[in-house]
């Protein structure tokens, strides 16, 4: 029996500090009881001596200091964790919402999980389809990897999630494969809208969600991913699931861990995060991977708004040291009326070179991905170069390249958030945009694939 206790001195905001406590430790999870029976639950942030400093998962509206008990339980925060959460939606801390039944768990896991030994890894190299043409013909994501989608407010990141939930899949072996999608912090509408895009689409079912809305308490945002994780980590390593983790949005959840260390009068690091922010994030994007001898992989799409648009900002600087890339969504391209706007030059996968080629997509991927680069890149400068100086100051091949700038722009990034293409049909749109420029110009495709594929569409 866990023992209660009366001595509740302070309550600031979601802080709560217990005094003579006996055995509690860090993280450990509690219970408050008030006067009138109803119980709310809270964690153990810090502890000194016997002075425990607790944060409550709900409002601290109505706790009497001298009426209301406090209980430790002896245990971190679990998740009960079974095969039959697939299809269900839960909210941050792990209970069902969406009118179904309880979850009778296989078993019970600690959310902080543990660190996947780096010996234990095995190398991400098999190729994952999303049906978007600028992920998956130019910026591939590969089984395993962690690749993040840096966007900005007031730009379509929810419907590019959803249309990655959507389509997602390994190709080729019939292998199960399942999506863990966490949001955190959004509003009601957008938790609607994630719901009822999977619903209609029947991708509910091989969907667990855990949504945590703008207006629950900030300690259960912190909480939200490392749930998703820790139901990820039993589907891929238990079960053998190959499992993809989109996470949206990282933003409210530094800006969460921001609120709480601002609550525990931490000395603040950059822009007011606390200075422990890389390692917390570490912490949940590092749970992906595979593991050597298991059948199963994690794979991490975190999204992030970039706020005020700025790359530098402490949240998308620190996401990209830890991840293998990431996928920019540009503000520019969503006027003219790009979807989605994904900017591919900035745009990095740096493990796409493991998951294309011969076997995996086809032989002539690489060539034509390294040609569509170089070819945009050129078409740009051109088109820059002609608001400066007018078009008659341009050379005729400069005039192709431009020309081949909008057509990729139009034809190969613009595709609507409902088109699912399979990874032939983009690299023959590739190979199409490529035929508007000369034979000569395309320096970076081998001969035979020239052969094969130039001027056949």
């Amino acid at each position: 029996m866990p023992k209660e206790y009366r001595t509740i001195q302070e309550v600031a905001g979601p802080l709560m500090l217990v005094q003579g406590v006996e055995d509690v430790a860090y993280d450990e999870l509690g219970e408050i009881e008030l006067a009138n029976g109803e119980t709310r639950r809270c964690k153990v942030l810090e502890i000194n001596g016997s002075d425990a400093l607790v944060q409550l998962y709900e409002s601290s509206t109505g706790i009497n200091l001298s009426n209301s008990k406090v209980r430790f339980l002896g245990r971190s925060m679990e998740l009960g964790v079974s095969g039959d959460m697939l299809g269900r939606v839960f909210d941050g801390v792990g209970r069902p919402i969406d009118d179904g039944p309880e979850i009778l768990p296989e078993e019970r896991r600690d959310i902080n999980g543990l660190a996947m030994n780096p010996a234990a890894r095995s190398y991400p190299q098999e190729f994952i389809q999303t049906g978007i043409s600028a992920i998956d013909g130019l910026n591939t994501l590969v089984r395993g990897q962690k690749l993040p989608i840096f966007s900005a407010s007031g730009l379509p990141h929810a419907q590019l999630a959803a249309q990655i939930a959507r389509q997602a899949k390994v190709r080729g072996k019939d292998e199960q494969f399942a999506v863990v999608f966490a949001a955190m912090g959004i509003t009601f509408e957008e938790s609607n809208f994630f719901v009822e895009s999977f619903k209609e689409t029947g991708a509910i079912d091989r969907t667990v969600m855990f949504v945590n809305l703008a207006n629950d308490p900030a300690v259960e945002r912190i909480a939200t991913p490392r749930m998703a994780l820790t139901a990820a980590e039993f589907l891929a390593f238990e079960k053998g699931m190959h499992v993809l983790v989109i996470l949206t949005d990282i933003t409210n959840y530094a800006d969460a861990l921001r609120e709480v260390s601002a609550a525990r009068k931490e000395v603040p690091g950059r822009r007011g995060y606390p200075g422990y922010m890389y390692t917390d994030l570490a912490t949940l994007y590092e749970r992906a991977g595979r593991q050597v001898g298991k059948d199963g992989s994690i794979t991490m799409i975190p999204i992030l708004t970039m706020p005020e648009d700025d790359k530098t900002h402490p949240i998308p600087d620190l996401t990209g040291y830890i991840t293998e890339g990431q996928v920019i969504l540009s503000r520019d391209l969503y006027r003219r009326g790009v979807t989605p706007p994904i900017d591919v030059l900035p745009s990095l996968s740096r493990l796409k070179d493991k998951g294309i080629g011969e076997g995996k997509t086809r032989a002539d991927h690489a060539n034509t991905m390294n040609q569509l680069f170089a070819a945009y890149s050129r078409g740009k400068d051109a088109k820059e170069l002609m608001v400066i100086l007018g078009e008659a100051a341009l050379s005729d091949i400069d005039l192709i390249y431009a020309k081949f700038a909008d057509a990729f722009e139009k034809e190969y990034v613009s595709q609507g958030y409902d088109t699912n293409r399979d990874i032939e049909e983009t690299l023959e749109i590739g190979w199409k945009l490529l035929s508007i420029l000369p034979r000569s110009e395309l320096k970076r495709i081998d001969d035979k694939f020239l052969d094969m594929y130039y001027g056949k569409q």
